[in-house]
């Protein structure tokens, strides 16, 4: 069954509380600091070259950090208007990204000549820029390779820095199209993936003429209280708009975000698709207080890098993550703690520790023992694939998630081969696979492959 114009339409309204929530953001920096200092601090994040970890909350400081986060979201709405994108679970991914990663290393500025690069790709094709919009998007993990060879003044320059992003966002879309099909499904970080093929090219040329970049440790404390506070409340808001405020009674949302329990995460999932709003925002309050708790009894610190997770968990609460799905793998990180070397409180650990979850539909796909094992496996690997690429990608993550689920795909079919689709996994691939936005990239593309 293919889902029409008017079915989407529904959705629109969500548009308006996307922008209620990039108003929260703008306030809740303009009250942690003055005018003054968050002009001076925005003027700081657009001159640092951020690779992985450039937390903002530190360098800038939170005002200049959340009101650049509100800046970045607002583009991406704007984006998805102008090129009428339909709403639905993709475009709660994005913007849960968006704002997240603008927490530490996607800036106002250096987004833009991927962005660019993306719309020129379907130009030059002569098809539908709303196509498109999601994976350029997301593409803008590489915007701190802008930020390097625009500030580096002993190597690069600012039309350098926008050909580059020109050239990135071009490739990105036939390049996620590939790299969606080897993971099946399995890396919900799909163009993250994508996004580190890319980085481990880029940077040996860069090294090759010349450059020399480098990871950063840039990691601010403190903040706990203040964040959790914030977060707490946003995340209860939403559980109580999925069960009081969506004309819709109770104990249907409730129903229906027990339905959703039941799902694998598989890729694609639109969940606003399949349940609606109500067990989505229910979703996506649950995964943000799971989230907090991890990195607090870990003991983290919530900070620009921590809190960026966990408004990517809170938007992929839209696009396959459930608690049933994401506590497996999260633990997994957790064991590893036990076994290595490494610390739960180390940086890298907690981002870790909430990334993981991208690896969500191992878990709901094979068992909740596959997720711990995914878990497990990641937290290792992830320590290890940001140091060739020099921090340059932001979605390493999805990076060492793509490693993964290529590598353990193949080996749980073999060895859980009696693991069958449920009901719900089988009607969602059969309604959402010709529509998906990206993780699934754009159907035209995939049609062209198998052509």
């Amino acid at each position: 069954m293919h889902h029409t114009a008017p079915r989407h339409a529904r959705y629109d309204s969500l548009l308006r509380y996307l922008w209620i929530f990039t108003a929260l953001l703008a306030i809740c920096g303009l009250c942690m600091d003055s005018p003054q200092n968050i002009l001076r601090g925005l003027f700081t994040i657009i001159m640092t070259e951020d690779a992985l970890i450039t937390d903002y909350i530190k360098i800038a400081g939170p005002g200049a950090a959340f009101v650049n986060s509100a800046l970045v979201t607002a583009i991406t709405l704007i984006l998805l208007r102008l090129s009428k994108d339909t709403l639905n679970g993709m475009t709660l991914v994005e913007i849960g990204l968006m704002s997240g990663f603008s927490l530490f290393g996607k800036n106002f500025l250096n987004i833009w000549p991927i962005l660019l690069g993306s719309w020129l790709y379907p130009k030059s094709r002569h098809e539908p820029y709303g196509s498109y919009v999601g994976i350029g998007l997301m593409a803008t993990a590489l915007s701190p390779v802008i930020s390097y060879i625009a500030l580096d003044n002993g190597w690069g320059t600012l039309p350098m820095a926008i050909i580059v992003g020109l050239i990135i966002g071009y490739v990105m879309a036939p390049l996620a199209a590939y790299t969606y099909r080897i993971q099946n499904g399995m890396n919900l970080y799909n163009v993250g993936f994508s996004c580190g093929l890319v980085a481990f090219i880029c940077v040996p040329l860069m090294n090759s003429f010349g450059a020399t970049p480098h990871l950063n440790s840039r990691w601010a404390e403190g903040y706990n209280l203040t964040f959790a506070l914030m977060l707490g409340f946003l995340c209860i808001t939403l559980i109580l708009c999925g069960l009081f405020a969506c004309k819709i009674p109770v104990w249907a949302s409730w129903a229906g975000y027990r339905m959703l329990l039941h799902t694998s995460g598989r890729a694609p999932s639109d969940y606003l698709r399949m349940f609606g709003p109500a067990p989505v925002l229910i979703n996506t309050g649950v995964n943000g207080l799971i989230g907090m708790a991890f990195i607090l009894l870990g003991g983290g610190d919530l900070n620009g890098p921590t809190l960026g997770g966990i408004l990517t968990i809170m938007g992929f609460s839209a696009f396959g993550k459930h608690a049933g799905n994401i506590i497996p793998v999260m633990a997994g990180v957790f064991l590893g703690s036990a076994f290595t070397h490494w610390n739960l409180s180390d940086p890298s650990v907690q981002l870790a520790c909430l990334f993981c979850t991208t690896l969500a539909p191992i878990s709901g796909y094979f068992g909740w023992p596959y997720g711990v094992l995914a878990g497990f496996l990641h937290s290792s690997v992830v320590l290890f694939t940001s140091t060739p690429v020099a921090g340059m990608n932001l979605y390493n993550n999805g990076f060492s998630g793509g490693l993964v689920a290529t590598v353990l795909y193949p080996i749980l079919i073999a060895i859980a081969r009696h693991r069958k689709p449920t009901l719900q996994d089988k009607d969602m691939f059969e309604n959402l696979e010709n529509d998906a936005p990206v993780m699934a990239p754009p159907r035209h593309a995939m049609d062209e492959e198998e052509d």
